[in-house]
């Protein structure tokens, strides 16, 4: 298996670099929100040395680029873009969620308020598509500019998408596994496709090779956030960065949540759909979640959802016709995201 550290090496100080080219030099305080976000500041403006983030989706983005014979160099502004869109999404998650904190740092908007952070994840947007634009700066013809932009601004849409229908879902008990997967498909995959999408079409025109490396990014991003799911209820605390029981306590319709909704019957059912019918959802009621979810063996069922994903992402990337080497580190990255502790 290839050695993660050894990919994130290869790229990642020059798109750290990259990064810091397109938030630029301003000296506007909305600048140094974004420079706090991305790991680059502390609150009182002071460097950092620690990057906050794996910048997965970048990194992937990169490694398909070379993986199809291009030269991921070329892609940087692409996978800065990419980077910024997400980073565009979690400022904005973070105010809908009312999350104080992320990744063990206080959120933006938690420390300069919500309108301001409004207008730092607007402005971190609106600097994804400068960035991407810069593609031609590198070499890369107009028209593949064009359509990585429409790439980029479809799978945009597509977080919206996912994020409203993740928040609409939250006051209703209708949910059911096939709406939680259009929500994720939406909001978690739909970057992840356009990561390796991206990548893949600044490095060759061959269309079979796109369509392929598309569907791995869907399935790895499918993944991630099934995955992710266990982690939030059952990870460790200290390692995640979040507290376990947020998710119940906000009634986010998680996959386990949805498949116990679906999947209890007699009184376990009665006390899911009470608590989940209460405005405020107290420590004991969280308990009764929990005890609900262990007789069914929600976590179980969750973690084989993930690992169907997973598998069908090997099965997409086997049918690639790239270079084994390259092959070998997008499979490393794939098991990682199903056996991450974070």
């Amino acid at each position: 298996m290839a050695e993660l550290e050894t990919i994130w090496r290869r790229y990642r100080a020059e798109l750290e670099a990259e990064l810091r080219f397109a938030v630029g030099e301003a000296s506007l305080p909305m600048y140094n929100m974004m420079r706090y976000h991305l790991g680059w500041i502390d609150k009182q403006g002071n460097p950092q040395s620690a990057t906050i983030g794996k910048r997965l989706r970048p990194i992937l983005c990169l490694l398909a680029c070379q993986a199809v014979g291009g030269e991921w160099q070329q892609a940087l502004p692409a996978a800065a873009a990419v980077e910024l869109v997400h980073n565009f999404s979690l400022i904005h998650d973070d105010i809908q969620d009312a999350s104080p904190e992320r990744r063990g740092r206080a959120t933006v908007w938690h420390i300069w308020g919500q309108p301001q952070a409004i207008n730092v994840g607007d402005g971190m947007h609106a600097l994804a598509l400068s960035s991407l634009l810069r593609l031609e700066d590198a070499g890369i013809p107009h028209q593949k500019v064009v359509r990585a932009a429409r790439i980029l601004g479809e799978a945009s849409l597509k977080l919206c998408e996912g994020q409203y229908l993740d928040i609409s879902y939250e006051n209703r008990l209708d949910i059911n596994i096939n709406d939680y997967l259009e929500v994720i498909s939406c909001k978690t995959a739909a970057l992840f496709r356009c990561s390796l999408e991206i990548g893949a079409l600044l490095g060759t025109d061959d269309e079979s090779l796109l369509a392929r490396l598309k569907l791995f990014g869907h399935d790895i991003g499918m993944t991630f956030q099934v995955h992710d799911d266990v982690l939030s209820l059952w990870g460790d605390e200290k390692v995640t960065g979040k507290p376990n029981t947020s998710d119940i306590r906000m009634k986010k319709k998680t996959l386990p949540i949805v498949y116990a909704l679906e999947k209890t019957k007699g009184e376990d059912r009665e006390l899911l759909w009470s608590i989940y019918k209460k405005k405020t959802i107290s420590s004991a009621d969280i308990e009764n979640v929990l005890h609900i979810l262990n007789r069914l063996d929600a976590q179980g069922y969750v973690q084989g959802m993930s690992d169907k994903h997973y598998r069908q992402a090997l099965s997409e990337l086997n049918a690639v016709n790239i270079p084994p080497s390259a092959k070998e580190e997008l499979r490393a990255i794939a098991a990682f995201l199903l056996k991450r502790q974070y």
